[in-house]
């Protein structure tokens, strides 16, 4: 629908248009905002041990890019399938991804 009138509208680098009233969009960078905030909220937690989020598979992209210092367009990077289980980690120090798109009969 957003392209009919936009047609090179890209949810990635253009966000999420304004709709009704109760729906004001989101720019990329707003959610890149949304991302940053969950993840100094989880990080005395994590500093500690696991932390499990459950979202929907666009802004978990944005976490992920967020996390590794990407910006929140990277999220496009990292395809996500439905009902697999996904795990950001450290090494040497650094965010990395440890486990992508794993079923979670597989996951170790």
């Amino acid at each position: 629908e957003i392209h009919r009138t936009r047609p090179d509208w890209d949810l990635w680098t253009d966000g999420v248009p304004p709709g009704p009233q109760g729906h004001p969009g989101e720019s990329p960078a707003e959610v890149g905002s949304r991302a940053d905030r969950v993840l100094a909220r989880i990080a005395p937690a994590s500093a500690d041990g696991d932390v499990v989020l459950v979202a929907h598979a666009h802004f978990l992209r944005v976490l992920t890019a967020r996390r590794l210092g990407l910006p929140p367009a990277e999220g496009r990077l990292f395809q996500l399938a439905t009902g697999t289980v996904s795990r950001l980690s450290t090494e040497h120090g650094r965010a990395v991804i440890a486990e992508w798109n794993m079923r979670p009969d597989t996951v170790s």
